[in-house]
């Protein structure tokens, strides 16, 4: 039976959502309690650390859940695929864990951080979130997050008190990580069968794992070497801690917007086994209304709103977080376009050369800008060179793209969502204008723009919009419908 794509879309977001929810809740306590020097010490050594979980993951999340999506009707191949590559992401993982001590836990500023920093590592061991993504099961990782984030944000009102309170915040969230990849394991027993272990061959797994683990070094380089470059030019921690920031409101827009990618990865991948192209374009032309569709306004929203935002939000001492989010607010529709181009369409097509050079000439891209605008506007100028690496990559992409579409069908599906969007931009910037700061008044700038936008979609007739409805209702309806009925009987 076919998932639901509109339940599983909802599932994921509401995971992806948890995963950044519980520092996005917490910012505005954490900002006054901790301080930007603080949050910049915390963003500076997550940086560190992610290199290495990069190294130990290999490219294994995006390679594991593409090949599982691919067996999703046969248990015993799924099986074998699965340990095959638990085996590979142990061995790799392990040696990353011991580089990483070796290296930074054992002396050095920031030592005693990175030595709590390790359980992050260990974590990842247990993360199998790729294979339920694979089958179309998200409900099985919102569960577990759901109660393991709720556990970490009373945590973290109840015990961070005082800015020497930094290493309970990093135990918090690292303790947190690993007991939710350690609990997603229960579930397994359904979906896989016992096999011997003489049978696994898990060195087929090495060069396609590699081959997309190149484009992950890529990507990291301007997701997370900026905040470290910004630490080594600058030599600022509290510029950092204004990146930082900016970056958490950024990404949590940006999860809504790419949380279809995941279900539509493994949908896509699944089609194309097939030789099922109709469902292929169908399936993109789904993914690219939903980035119009949110993107632009959410793009529009924080550069309206976001010099009222930053003052309530973050306290003060945190007033350079504001150019930084607009400068980057672009980043969430060119990174959600890219999800469709690179992730969703060359990655799951077998394409992963094309996906590897097209993301290595945007780091390239990405380090040179870096260098040149940090020096000149530290935090807005590494932000400005990511958006402008995203575009570069847009391009390369585009090349490769046009025979399922041209530039000019993707630009048309926009237009309305833009012309929506200028409106409802305006509206907003209106009312920031009179509007004075609080919570308050951002809330009810947020609401009347969301109502704005929607409206005139209607008006224009938006055709996705109402595909979009009827999608959610038709995933609450094989959610609940069965129960209800059973209810009944």
């Amino acid at each position: 039976m076919k998932k639901s794509i509109a339940k599983n879309y909802i599932y994921n977001l509401i995971y992806q959502m948890l995963t950044i929810l519980l520092p996005l809740i917490t910012t505005p306590y954490l900002s006054r309690v901790l301080g930007a020097e603080a949050i910049g010490i915390y963003g500076y050594t997550l940086s560190i650390v992610a290199y290495f979980i990069l190294f130990g993951t290999l490219g294994i999340s995006m390679y594991g859940q593409r090949e599982i999506a691919y067996l999703q009707n046969d248990k015993v191949k799924k099986t074998k695929t699965f340990w095959e590559i638990i085996i590979i992401r142990t061995i790799t993982l392990g040696i990353s864990i011991f580089l990483f001590y070796f290296l930074f836990g054992r002396s050095g500023e920031y030592s005693f951080y990175y030595r709590i920093l390790i359980v992050q590592l260990i974590a990842n061991l247990f993360d199998i979130s790729w294979f339920f993504q694979g089958i179309e099961e998200f409900d099985k990782t919102v569960i577990r997050n759901l109660i393991v984030k709720a556990l970490g944000l009373i945590l973290i009102f109840t015990v961070i008190k005082t800015q020497d309170d930094l290493w309970k915040y990093f135990a918090i969230l690292v303790a947190s990580e690993l007991i939710g990849n350690v609990t997603l394991w229960m579930y397994l027993p359904k979906y896989l069968e016992r096999i011997k272990i003489k049978n696994l061959e898990f060195k087929k797994h090495l060069k396609p794992t590699i081959s997309l683990f190149l484009p992950q070094i890529a990507i990291q380089i301007y997701t997370v070497l900026d905040k470290t470059m910004i630490g080594k030019i600058t030599n600022d921690m509290v510029e950092v801690g204004y990146y930082e920031q900016a970056q958490k409101v950024v990404r949590a827009a940006l999860i809504i917007i790419t949380a279809l990618q995941a279900v539509m990865n493994s949908r896509i991948a699944n089609a194309y086994s097939r030789n099922d192209k109709t469902e292929v374009k169908e399936s993109l032309t789904k993914s690219f209304n939903f980035v119009w569709f949110l993107g632009v306004p959410m793009m529009l929203g924080l550069i309206a709103v976001g010099p009222k935002l930053v003052p309530w939000y973050y306290g003060e001492g945190f007033e350079g977080v504001t150019n930084i989010l607009i400068a980057t607010s672009p980043i969430l529709i060119a990174i959600g376009l890219n999800g469709v181009t690179g992730i969703q369409y060359l990655v799951q097509t077998g394409k992963q050369n094309i996906f590897t050079k097209s993301v290595t000439i945007g780091a390239i891209t990405n380090v040179v800008l870096n260098i040149i605008l940090i020096n000149i506007f530290k935090g807005v100028g590494a932000a400005i060179a990511s958006v402008l690496a995203e575009l570069t990559i847009f391009a390369i992409q585009l090349r490769y793209f046009k025979e399922q579409f041209s530039i000019f069908e993707i630009l048309k599906l926009s237009t309305k969502c833009f012309i929506s969007g200028i409106v409802m931009f305006a509206a907003v910037s209106l009312l920031v204008h009179f509007m004075q700061v609080s919570m308050l008044n951002t809330l009810i700038q947020v609401t009347v723009g969301a109502a704005i936008y929607i409206l005139i979609l209607i008006v224009l007739k938006y055709k996705f919009l109402k595909d979009l409805h009827n999608q959610i209702l038709q995933g609450i309806k094989d959610r609940f419908g069965g129960k209800i009925k059973n209810a009944k009987n």
